[in-house]
């Protein structure tokens, strides 16, 4: 079961697993369905900065995922707005208070900005000492293997964290029907470098990962979902049996996509949201759920779906 330092508010100074245990714990469900969330992108910073992260939705979104008390919350990086501050940790801890209160388990993944200004991410492996210095680690709750990435180490074909991914692909118990990866740079994305107010391109690293995805996906019974951040919206495309989804929304400066007739996701302007996954024998079922709304009075719609199964 999982540690019980994981809903500590007080970190620890981190401590380096094992290589080779990469397993951060596995659980068996109270019961099914369960809920499963995930989102990034906060940037976390000062409550007056509102050039880089907007306070009152990003907290409005804490909140919200608060009260709906998921099995397992993944937050895929850019968790604060300068990894090497003490004081957006601080805040970040602060803010989220009542995920600790809720005894949600976070799964975090490392983003660019955990890097900034603290390369060796000293400040968020002390943020989340139940990781006990993982960058990468599976988490499996019941028939879900839940696999988190990270995109600032090297995680190209050859390297350490390539292998491990194939390894885990090459060798999924039988009785696990949904494979869920989460990272922060995304494989696909409609965001480039060039857009006005900013944005992200896919890189050639997480674009191989695609290919390693969608190649495994082709040999697997169970159904691989890969979530990603980054670009600060949402998107979801499905390629060769994998779906993808960009869930950057999480209170960091909105980014313009550059939407196609034939996307999932259409929807214009800024996307402010989080993904609620809801896990049953059998089946998935994925939700956006968008926060809309001015002036801090939000409400929260559903504005994307999906359903899998596996026979």
């Amino acid at each position: 079961m999982l540690p019980a330092a994981l809903v500590s508010s007080k970190p620890k100074a981190p401590t380096r697993a094992k290589p080779g245990d990469e397993q951060l714990f596995e659980a068996i469900p109270k019961q099914y369905p369960f809920t499963l969330i995930a989102y990034g992108d906060l940037r976390t910073t000062n409550l007056f900065n509102h050039l880089v992260t907007d306070p009152s939705r990003r907290r409005a979104l804490i909140a919200r995922i608060a009260a709906e008390k998921p099995a397992l919350l993944m937050v895929n990086g850019d968790l604060v707005y300068r990894g090497g501050s003490e004081h957006d940790w601080r805040e970040f801890e602060k803010e989220t208070q009542s995920w600790r209160d809720a005894q949600i388990k976070v799964l975090p993944a490392i983003g660019n900005h955990e890097t900034w200004q603290d390369s060796g991410v000293q400040h968020y492996l002390k943020q989340f000492p139940y990781l006990e210095g993982r960058r990468w680690y599976s988490v499996r709750y019941g028939n879900v293997l839940t696999m988190t990435l990270d995109s600032e180490s090297d995680d190209t074909p050859g390297s350490a964290q390539w292998d491990w991914i194939t390894s885990q692909l090459d060798h999924v118990p039988a009785e696990v029907q949904f494979i869920i990866f989460a990272m922060h740079h995304p494989p696909y994305t409609r965001s480039t470098n060039h857009f006005f107010g900013g944005g992200h391109e896919a890189r050639k690293s997480e674009q191989h990962l695609a290919e390693l995805f969608e190649a495994k996906q082709k040999q697997l019974r169970a159904r691989i979902v890969v979530i990603a951040s980054h670009v600060h919206n949402y998107e979801r495309y499905e390629y060769n049996g994998v779906m993808y989804i960009v869930s950057g929304g999480g209170g960091a400066s909105p980014y313009a996509v550059e939407r196609q007739p034939g996307d999932f996701y259409n929807q214009p302007g800024p996307t402010y949201h989080y993904c609620k996954i809801s896990v049953d024998h059998n089946k998935l079922k994925f939700e956006m759920i968008k926060l809309e709304g001015a002036d801090e009075q939000f409400v929260f719609n559903v504005r994307d779906s999906f359903e899998l199964s596996v026979k």
